[in-house]
């Protein structure tokens, strides 16, 4: 009898433990097509998707600048606020390689885009989420939007790579704005034949910070 009743325990205990990994599993499952979603309505809402991508992310990227500040989730934060070079966190494969790219697609303004996109970042050969490590085609510059431009979006997007590549794009500076305007995220990604793993924007307009980094540039309004 006390056989019986110790192989009924074992039994309910295996089931139970079934049943627990069974349940982190659907946990984690749904908070995956939760945060998918996240991502997928941001880009839609912001109509980022169709105006330079066809498809969205399918990770929110995480953009962190100084003392901690996290932006992004298609809020307003100022030029001041974003211009240093910020970390960003995505789920990566460290033997994987990968291209960091952010744009404005709204210069001069939203309405009339007519430099569609204005190429702000460019690092190519990433190695798993170690940008330091990558290779700069275009150093970070921050917002800039002109005076009365109104809010412009400013987006970030990750793309995995095949593996390392050779680019022939020519290495650009944030003192000229030559190779910036008329940037094609989309065109480039394909060229290299990437996938887009994560991304994220924020939008920003003229703070007193913007003529000082439109002197630098050269560019005169």
């Amino acid at each position: 009898e006390m056989l019986k009743i110790e192989v009924i325990q074992c039994a309910v205990l295996r089931f139970w433990k079934m049943w627990q990994r069974i349940l982190c599993v659907s946990v984690a499952i749904s908070c995956a097509i939760a945060l998918d979603n996240e991502v997928e309505k941001l880009f839609r809402d912001m109509e980022v998707v169709p105006d330079i991508l066809d498809e969205p992310p399918k990770e929110m990227l995480k953009i962190e600048y100084n003392d901690g500040l996290v932006v992004g989730n298609g809020e307003e934060f100022t030029p001041t606020q974003t211009k240093d070079e910020p970390k960003l966190y995505w789920t990566s494969e460290p033997e994987s390689y990968y291209t960091v790219i952010m744009v404005n697609p709204d210069i001069p303004t939203r309405q009339n885009p007519l430099l569609r996109e204005w190429l702000h970042w460019l690092v190519v050969n990433v190695p798993g989420a170690d940008i330091a490590k990558g290779d700069i085609i275009d150093p970070y510059i921050g917002p800039m939007a002109p005076k009365m431009s109104g809010v412009l979006r400013y987006v970030f997007l990750i793309y995995k790579q095949p593996g390392k590549q050779m680019f022939d794009e020519a290495i650009m500076t944030n003192t000229d704005v030559t190779g910036h305007e008329k940037f094609s995220s989309m065109g480039f990604a394909g060229k290299y034949n990437m996938e887009l793993v994560a991304g994220n924007l924020f939008q920003s307009r003229w703070d007193e910070l913007v003529p000082k980094l439109h002197k630098q540039f050269g560019i005169v309004l």
